[in-house]
């Protein structure tokens, strides 16, 4: 009786433990075979953020290299834009206070205006949230090429249609890319929830890379 009074109290244990939590991988992934001691084994791959050249409000080359073995957060954006841009702006400033002190988390926010949107007025923006490069890159460039990224790296919308307010369309969606450049989480930029569990779900993530959330 003792004995299985011990069992049933070690199952209950086990129970209630909480499991280690892990993110979802996001995005297409692919199943091929490689050769690993002579057998053949599958193999996960897993979509990536393809690789771009873009420049930041310090007229800086901005590329996938500048992440490298970094986290970031991604969204699309433009200055003018007057209607969800402000709300995404104001929710990403908290974002930006949790990971200041942060050295493997950065923020990459692509204007979808780059005509307008000039290097000196990203800058001046920029200054004007009073945020540093070195944490949160405000990028420009070709306006195709950050059409592209969004819709085929980042899986979400980004595109002019004069029939919008300010002439453009775009997701107001916060995204959450890993060390691998891997989508580990999309979430709504308006929503203040949403970006509660974006900055939770960041510790998660920098806790898989085994790094202790300040």
């Amino acid at each position: 009786m003792k004995n299985n009074l011990w069992v049933l109290a070690l199952l209950a244990l086990s129970c209630t433990t909480p499991k280690e939590e892990k993110l979802p991988i996001m995005g297409r992934k692919e199943i091929s075979e490689k050769e690993v001691n002579g057998e053949m084994v599958a193999d996960t791959i897993f979509h990536q953020i393809g690789d771009f050249s873009f420049v930041n409000q310090d007229s800086l080359e901005v590329t996938q290299d500048t992440f490298k073995d970094q986290i970031y957060i991604a969204d699309f954006f433009f200055t003018s834009c007057p209607t969800i841009c402000p709300i995404m702006k104001t929710q990403m400033l908290r974002v930006y206070d949790t990971i200041r002190n942060y050295s493997d988390v950065k923020i990459l926010s692509h204007t979808i205006d780059p005509e307008y949107d000039t290097v000196a007025l990203l800058r001046d923006f920029a200054e004007r949230l009073d945020v540093t490069s070195d944490i949160w890159h405000f990028v420009t460039g070709d306006q195709e090429k950050i059409y592209e990224m969004a819709q085929r790296s980042y899986m979400v919308t980004a595109l002019a249609d004069n029939s919008q307010p300010g002439g453009f369309v775009h997701s107001g969606a916060f995204i959450l890319v890993d060390k691998d450049r891997r989508v580990r989480g999309l979430y709504d930029g308006t929503k203040a929830d949403q970006v509660d569990r974006l900055i939770r779900e960041l510790a998660v993530l920098r806790n898989e890379y085994e790094v202790t959330p300040n």
